[in-house]
C-alpha cells in the first residue's frame, strides 16, 4: 500500500476545471516530483490533499485512512505537512521562535508548552539554521528564509512533507546545499513530494516525476523517462528538452 494515494481528484472553480481526473501515489520514502507550465494545477493538487481546498471529486487516502474531507490541522496531526510557495514568517520572533511556533498544542490560546530548546536546534540543524536561532527572519538572506520555512514544516514531525517550488529565488550553489538537505531528510525516512520549475534542480533529487498539463496527468515515470518524452517536451518545454 502506498503512503499517500490520489484517485481521481478533480477540483473545480465555478465552471473551471483546475484538476481534472488526477491520480497518482506515493510510497513510503520516496520523493516524487510534480512538475508542469504555470496554471497547470500543481498548487491546487497540493491545496486539495491539505484540505484548504475542498475536492469537487475523488478522494485522498493517508496511511490507509481517507482525509478527503479532514480539517487540515488534524492532517498535519495525521503526519502530513507542507511548505507553501510564500514564504511567512513572524519577524518579532527569532528562528528559533518561528521553529516552536509549530510544535505548541492545537489552540490559537497556546502559548505554553512545545518543544525543548534541545528539539528547536535539532530541527534547525536538518536545514543548516542551527547558528542562526536567535536571528530573526528579516535578517535572514532568502535562501535561508526558505530553509526556515522547512524547518517549521519539520517541527510538525510529518511522515510525508509536501514542498511547493522550495528552490524559488536560489542561486545554483544554494540549489545544491538545500538539495543535499533535503536528500538527507530523505535518509532519515522522509517521504516527500517537491514542485518546482528549476529542472535541473528537481530531476537530480527525485525517483519519480508526475508531468500535469491543464489539470490532468500528461506522464508519469522515472527522471530519464521524462526528459525523454517528446510528449513533456511539447507540451512543457517547447520541445528544447530538460
Amino acid at each position: 500500500m502506498s503512503l499517500l494515494e490520489v484517485d481521481g481528484l478533480t477540483k473545480n472553480f465555478g465552471g473551471l476545471t483546475a484538476v481534472d481526473n488526477l491520480s497518482f501515489t506515493v510510497d513510503e520514502g520516496e520523493i516524487l516530483g510534480v512538475i508542469g507550465p504555470n496554471g497547470a494545477g500543481k498548487s491546487t493538487v497540493f491545496n486539495c490533499v491539505m484540505s484548504r481546498y475542498s475536492v469537487t471529486d475523488g478522494t485522498i487516502t493517508f496511511n490507509g485512512d481517507d482525509i478527503t474531507d479532514l480539517d487540515t490541522y488534524k492532517i498535519v496531526n495525521k503526519g502530513l505537512s507542507r511548505v507553501t510557495q510564500e514564504s511567512d514568517p513572524i519577524d518579532l520572533f527569532p528562528v528559533g521562535g518561528n521553529i516552536k511556533l509549530f510544535t505548541l498544542p492545537n489552540s490559537l490560546l497556546s502559548l505554553y508548552g512545545g518543544a525543548s530548546d534541545k528539539e528547536i536546534a535539532g530541527y534547525a540543524s536538518r536545514v543548516g539554521l542551527e547558528t542562526k536561532l536567535q536571528e530573526t527572519p528579516d535578517e535572514l538572506p532568502h535562501a535561508d528564509v526558505r530553509r526556515l520555512e522547512i524547518a517549521k514544516a519539520l517541527a510538525t514531525e510529518p511522515e510525508l512533507m509536501l514542498l511547493d517550488e522550495p528552490f524559488a529565488g536560489m542561486n545554483k550553489q544554494e540549489i545544491g546545499t538545500l538539495s543535499d538537505q533535503i536528500e538527507a531528510l530523505r535518509e532519515e525516512g522522509m517521504t516527500m513530494i517537491v514542485v518546482d520549475h528549476n529542472m535541473s534542480g528537481l530531476m537530480r533529487l527525485v525517483d519519480r516525476v508526475v508531468v500535469i498539463h491543464n489539470g490532468s496527468k500528461l506522464a508519469e515515470g522515472t527522471p530519464d523517462e521524462i526528459a525523454d518524452n517528446e510528449e513533456v517536451q511539447s507540451a512543457y518545454l517547447s520541445g528544447e528538452g530538460f
